[in-house]
């Protein structure tokens, strides 16, 4: 059986993700794709909250997927939140929806009732596992050993039915045929039906379970593309023949298998516990779990813009055959399509990433950045600076912080980097070097510093030029070679040996303050 749908639709896409934690960067690069096809076609993207399996549900995470899409910038068109013509987009709201087509495909032959104990489904798994068949599925071999409407007559089934008796509803898997389908990445792909198990559909709560919502609210939200990690691969048998027996196949949308993020040495997904292992997030945004108190950092907390995320996201498997790799949201809208997807799975390199965020940090102006980096300095105790307020807000010389931006953000791949980078233009360094000057330090260098204090203390023009010149001449007439000063000048100023131009840092911080730090730095040194 081949099905292949229509292209001749509205564009209409779905990340379906379930409220159980944390947002994976592999789930982000799924919205992101459907993002950008949706737009690139002129359709409409829409969340839907796959919640069926309630033990599963875990509180604050359906918030935290729309908090992590907001941040990316990957707003839905339909959702929970934003509301639409297919309402309600949690699944958990539209339980009475699946029934009746659970009750369709059990009348037309193509599902049945299954009454077995949680025991028995248990006995069933020990009792005929065998060293060819480790790990037995209720399939169409096993199906005829088990207590279900195909091995009971018709008044057992309804006399159990009648008493409220549990029970779920299976698909029942043809014995002996392919299902073909063409996957817009990896081209045809055929199954063999006897190598699918009899997949619970309803479940004995009422709820349905994956394979049949996403079946009946694809069909009923008019989804004409359905895009999805590659581990849902050995699914698409089952659903492909729901949307056959359901008799929606001329509107089944067409299918594409997203690649896995991999390890960064290849060698299987990426997952959490890499993360944690080899030092970086695979979130994209702090997830607190609510029962255990664990906190998992995410890219956002890392420091990491959000428009470099969703740029290291796209090229994770997909580009668009040229040597391009920095992509602003609307060139890879123009850009993006299926066909340059790739069927490999691509390794994660941290590395890169940072690569990413330097990027976008160099190539953003200063007012683009103002904000994110005044949370920065606040998050970090900086002087003068209040968390969750703008610069504006928080009473911050704005100006001044747009003046350390353009001065420091190249030095910078992480927004955390702005603290060592621009903090000390706000306030006195907690610490100086001064072992870093000790070594070559005497008394010549001593009264040069006295001497230069004193100079710019008369200073009447406090410009970078004229404070270097000041310098310069001061040295030339104490025989002294201005490279010797710098060091000393610049651990006196920032506190370590880095930062921009030191007589940059001199004119921004002002005659007061430098003046201050350098004859601060000479009392320690006087007293070490």
């Amino acid at each position: 059986m081949i099905y292949i749908c229509s292209m001749d639709k509205k564009v209409r896409v779905r990340f379906a993700p379930s409220p159980t934690g944390g947002l994976h960067l592999g789930g982000v690069r799924t919205v992101l794709f459907n993002y950008l096809f949706a737009k690139k076609h002129g359709g409409d993207f829409i969340l839907r909250i796959e919640d069926t399996d309630q033990s599963r549900f875990v509180p604050g995470a359906e918030e935290y997927i729309f908090n992590t899409l907001a941040w990316c910038g990957l707003t839905p068109d339909e959702s929970p939140v934003h509301g639409g013509p297919h309402a309600p987009y949690r699944q958990s709201e539209r339980k009475a929806t699946y029934k009746q087509y659970a009750e369709q495909l059990v009348n037309a032959g193509h599902a049945y009732y299954a009454f077995d104990t949680p025991e028995e489904l248990d006995q069933m798994r020990v009792q005929y596992k065998t060293e060819e068949n480790p790990s037995p599925q209720y399939n169409h071999v096993l199906r005829a050993k088990m207590r279900n409407s195909l091995t009971l007559s018709a008044d057992e089934v309804a006399a159990l039915l009648a008493a409220g008796t549990p029970h779920v509803v299976r698909i029942k898997m043809p014995l002996d045929e392919t299902v073909t389908f063409t996957d817009m990445i990896r081209g045809e792909v055929s199954f063999h039906t006897s190598q699918v198990d009899d997949k619970v559909l309803l479940k004995a709560d009422g709820m349905p379970t994956y394979h049949l919502a996403v079946v009946v609210d694809d069909y009923l939200m008019k989804i004409s593309h359905a895009f999805r990690g590659e581990e849902w691969l050995p699914s698409a048998p089952v659903h492909i023949l729901l949307w056959q027996y359901l008799g929606w196949s001329a509107e089944m949308p067409q299918w594409a298998h997203l690649p896995l993020i991999l390890k960064p040495d290849g060698n299987g997904k990426l997952s959490k516990r890499d993360g944690d292992r080899l030092g970086f997030p695979v979130f994209a945004m702090d997830w607190t779990d609510p029962k255990t108190g664990e906190k998992t950092i995410g890219f956002k907390e890392r420091g990491f813009l959000s428009e470099a995320f969703v740029n290291l996201l796209a090229l994770l498997g997909w580009n668009d055959g040229t040597d391009q790799e920095i992509f602003t949201m609307e060139e890879l809208i123009r850009a993006f399509s299926m066909d340059r997807v790739h069927k490999g799975g691509a390794k994660f390199n941290y590395e890169k990433a940072l690569w990413y965020n330097q990027e976008w940090i160099k190539r953003a102006a200063p007012e683009q950045l103002v904000d994110q980096v005044a949370e920065t300095l606040a998050g970090a105790g900086v002087e003068g600076f209040v968390a969750g307020e703008s610069a504006a807000s928080a009473g911050v010389d704005r100006e001044l912080l747009l003046r350390v931006i353009q001065l420091v953000k190249e030095r910078c791949t992480l927004l955390a980097d702005f603290v060592p980078q621009a903090a000390f233009f706000f306030a006195t360094p907690a610490a100086f070097d001064t072992a870093s000057i000790q070594p070559k330090w005497n008394d010549q260098k001593n009264m040069f510093f006295i001497e230069l204090a004193k100079a710019y203390e008369s200073s009447v023009v406090w410009e970078a030029h004229d404070l270097e010149k000041t310098l310069k001449e001061i040295a030339a007439a104490q025989d002294l070679k201005p490279g010797e000063l710098m060091l000393p000048l610049r651990i006196m100023l920032v506190g370590g040996k880095f930062g921009p131009g030191v007589f940059d840092i001199a004119e921004i911080i002002g005659k007061q303050a430098t003046i201050d730090r350098i004859r601060k730095v000479l009392s320690i040194l006087e007293h070490n």
